[in-house]
């Protein structure tokens, strides 16, 4: 099956559809996904800084890593449920997003760095647990760790900034958006403001697909 066809059937799902017809679905789910991924990288770096000897290096590595990284990886669960879900409402426009799969290849380097530590200094970390800093490979995974979380982070804004939606919802029939947004409402169905003016209401045009 073609790409393009799969991630076709994958906007057409009810969910994904249910996010696009949405005022509220999508803000909140980016929300989470946000706040789920501050909490990933904040936890992370307190790892790293640790392991260059540049923050709580009078507590134990092994104590600091078993109480963060359970927050590390609860929220990291969270934040790829909700980037699955912001993904399907547009799925075609992220997958071709140079910097979406910047992204993702960068949160691959980051399961090697991890992979790469835990079977380097991470398996003799009975030996230098309560010294100031990790050794050198240690403070090498810490360096690419912090570089590769930031990178994703860069990117995460680069793709905000550079997508835009596939299809548009049309306006719910009876919904003024000028009350749900707090704006001046209009007089009545003729156009007359309180003031005996008059107000138009712009046709909306669709983004560039």
């Amino acid at each position: 099956m073609p790409i393009d066809t799969f991630l076709k059937s994958v906007e057409a799902t009810k969910f994904a559809t249910a996010i696009r017809d949405s005022i509220w679905m999508f803000p909140i789910i980016e929300s989470i996904h946000v706040i789920c991924f501050t909490i990933v990288v904040g936890t992370i770096a307190v790892v790293d800084l640790r392991l260059l000897g540049l923050a709580s290096t009078q507590r134990s590595f092994r104590r600091i890593s078993s109480d963060v990284m359970k927050w590390t990886w609860g929220a990291f669960i969270l934040a790829v449920a909700t980037g699955l879900m912001m993904f399907s409402n547009n799925a075609r426009v992220y997958y071709h997003n140079p910097f979406f799969r910047t992204k993702m290849i960068l949160l691959v380097l980051a399961g090697v760095n991890v992979a790469v530590f835990e079977l380097t200094a991470g398996r003799t970390s009975s030996s230098w647990d309560k010294a100031p800093s990790a050794p050198r490979i240690g403070k090498v995974v810490g360096v690419l760790s912090l570089a590769i979380w930031i990178s994703v982070i860069f990117m995460g804004r680069l793709i905000g900034f550079t997508t835009h939606p596939g299809t548009v919802a049309p306006p719910t029939p009876g919904v003024n958006y000028e009350d749900f947004l707090g704006g001046p409402s209009s007089g009545g169905s003729n156009g007359n403001t309180s003031g005996g003016g008059t107000t138009t209401t712009p046709t909306p045009t669709p983004p560039n697909q």
